[in-house]
């Protein structure tokens, strides 16, 4: 059960930014600083590909409502990436079994990830764009920092990624009215979308 800290943190962390965990855990794979990572996520291919959507994500996650869009799209993509990482840690160490690690993977990134949109959600009931890049910093800076501390103290790790993770948790409940006044923003501007292009189409 030796990998299962690691499993844990990157699953966690995939759900705030899956290419960063990627990009990292290829990175440090590469350089020698650890043998958990596989040989798949050290491939350059995937260093290359993981390296462009970090930075798409990194432009994308600091616009208002960009970023929630942005969420949207990754609901899946998050928890799936954390089960693949998961399982492929698994597979490298043999130490977990694969599912077993896909699993821990993918519903903790799943977890985090509904954190990362429910605030980011919250967030943007405000008009300025501060608070977005603000947040938006300190979840990269956190990412990279969880996942680098994770190489050298992967329990530790794995316990500061549970707090956070309950904290967050906790959080979304507080904001959840925030949360609401979003999305009835967003259904208000989607029908309001839809009524101008229905008075245009009649008025042709």
């Amino acid at each position: 059960m030796s990998v299962l800290p690691l499993v844990f943190t990157s699953g966690w962390a995939s759900g705030i930014n899956a290419y960063a965990v990627v990009l990292l855990l290829g990175i440090f794979g590469r350089t020698g600083l650890t043998d958990e990572v596989p040989a798949s996520l050290q491939r350059t291919d995937v260093l290359i590909v993981a390296a462009a959507l970090f930075l798409c994500e990194a432009v994308a996650d600091k616009i208002p409502y960009v970023d929630s869009l942005w969420d949207t799209v990754h609901t899946v993509i998050r928890p799936v990436s954390g089960a693949v990482v998961g399982a492929l840690l698994a597979g490298q160490s043999g130490s977990l079994s694969d599912i077993t690690a896909g699993a821990v993977g993918g519903s903790t990134a799943l977890a985090s990830h509904f954190v990362k949109a429910g605030t980011r959600m919250a967030i943007n009931t405000s008009p300025e764009p501060f608070s977005n890049i603000a947040m938006s910093t300190a979840e990269d800076l956190g990412v990279g920092g969880i996942v680098t501390f994770a190489m050298f103290n992967p329990e530790a790790a794995a316990i500061i990624c549970a707090v956070l993770l309950i904290i967050g948790l906790a959080l979304l409940i507080y904001l959840w009215a925030k949360i609401r006044r979003y999305l009835r923003r967003r259904a208000q501007r989607r029908e309001e979308k839809r009524l101008a292009a229905e008075v245009a189409r009649v008025a042709r």
